[in-house]
This record gives C-alpha cells, sequence and structure tokens, in this order.
C-alpha cells in the first residue's frame, strides 16, 4: 500500500501572507509617521526625510522580524517532532489512544475506526506525521526559508512605504495629505481584495477591513502632530 502523506511539505518559500504583512505594515506605518511629521512641521523637506528614514527602518525591521520569526518556528516544530518522537517510541499506547480519540471525533467507530488507527500506528513516519498535523496542528517550516521570507517582507514593506510617500516629491504639502491619503486607500483596498480573491471572504468585505484599519491607524499619526504643531514664525 502506498503511504499517505498528511502533511504538506514546507510551503515557505513564497508567502501571500509575507507580502500582506509587509506591505501594509510599512504603508500604514510610513503613512502614520509622515501625516504627524506634516501636521506638525508643514514642511515638505522634513516629511520626505522623515518617511525616508521610516521607509528603511521599517523595511529592515520587518524583514528581520520575518527572520527570527521563521527561524522560531521551524525551531519549535522540530522540538515538538522530538517529542512526538520519543511518545511514540516510550509511551505507545498512550499514542495509540490519541489517535483513536482524533479519529473518534471524525465520526469513525467500531471495526472501521480499529482498522484506521492499526493503519496509521503500523508506520511511524506517518503515525508522527498525524500526531503533529491532527494532535498538535503543526506544519514542517523549512529553516532555510527564512531569508527568503525577510527579503520578501522587507522589499514589500519597502514598496508599501513607499505609496504614501511619493506624493511629497510632486506636490506641495498640504495636497500632499490628501493625495496620500487617497492613494494609500486606494493600495489598502486593492490588498484587501486581492487577498480575499486568492484566499476565502467576499472581496469589498476585505478590501474595506484593510482600508478602515490602515486608514484610521495612520490618522492617529496626523492627531498627534497637530498636538506637537510648530508654532508660525512671523
Amino acid at each position: 500500500m502506498n503511504k499517505i502523506k498528511f502533511l504538506h511539505e514546507p510551503h515557505r518559500s513564497f508567502s501571500l501572507s509575507d507580502v500582506i504583512l509587509g506591505g501594509q505594515d510599512g504603508l500604514v506605518n510610513v503613512l502614520g509617521v509622515i501625516l504627524g511629521v506634516a501636521a506638525a512641521s508643514g514642511d515638505a523637506r522634513i516629511v520626505i526625510a522623515a518617511g525616508m528614514a521610516a521607509t528603511f527602518a521599517e523595511s529592515i525591521s520587518m524583514g528581520a522580524v520575518a527572520y527570527t520569526s521563521t527561524v522560531a518556528e521551524s525551531e519549535h516544530y522540530e522540538r515538538e517532532l522530538e517529542r512526538e518522537k520519543w511518545e511514540i517510541e516510550n509511551r505507545s499506547e498512550d499514542e495509540i489512544e490519541e489517535v483513536r480519540q482524533i479519529y473518534k471525533k471524525r465520526g469513525f467507530e467500531g471495526k472501521l475506526l480499529e482498522d484506521v488507527v492499526r493503519q496509521i500506528t503500523s508506520d511511524k513516519e506517518v503515525w508522527l506525521e498525524v500526531m503533529m498535523g491532527e494532535e498538535l496542528k503543526l506544519e514542517p517550516v523549512a529553516k532555510n526559508q527564512a531569508i527568503k521570507s525577510a527579503v520578501i517582507v522587507g522589499i514589500s514593506a519597502f514598496i508599501g512605504s513607499l505609496v504614501p510617500l511619493f506624493p511629497f516629491f510632486i506636490v506641495n504639502i498640504g495636497t500632499g495629505i490628501n493625495v496620500s491619503l487617497v492613494l494609500s486607500a486606494i493600495t489598502l483596498f486593492l490588498v484587501g481584495v486581492y487577498k480575499a480573491k486568492v484566499t476565502v471572504g467576499k472581496w469589498y468585505k476585505s478590501g474595506m477591513e484593510l482600508t478602515v484599519i490602515g486608514i484610521v491607524s495612520a490618522l492617529f499619526g496626523y492627531f498627534v502632530g497637530l498636538l506637537f504643531k510648530a508654532p508660525v514664525v512671523p
């Protein structure tokens, strides 16, 4: 009989969540920074300087977080894998009962249930995969994908950060604030729509969720800037 595979191979080579995480975070954080600086200073040069500083800092920071979190996920999986291996070898009866309970909850019973349990526990590799995937709800994360994840998140954060900053290079600061908000809102909405198209959910709901969360978060930066608005020198 062919071996049953219960889990997918490591899937972190390219992740939509990495792109959305980096892009959305970069856009919202930099938008909040530049709106706050624009409200406080009224100087486009200072806005651009602050925005570029935030863009590079955000991109590097997000990439580093993606790297360390991917490594942590991989190490956590490996620790749990070793623990399950030990339990299968040293507490096999308990582990067999856990397999039985997993499939009993899924509606298996009687002889069919016992046949399933027997089939799974007859192959320790399949047994281990069932315990990792069905009991612990863990999937393997390849540690060598950490750099790729960091690069994807970092680049996405950099591109996302440039969206709200771009208008200040070509228009005055008053118009730049309005254009930046509109451009950021449109971008966030489109990202939400795309996320719904490739995953699940209603496209308009997903688009509005990202837009509202992003713009409301960024507006806090604007209001903070107003509190520290520089006085006008006569």
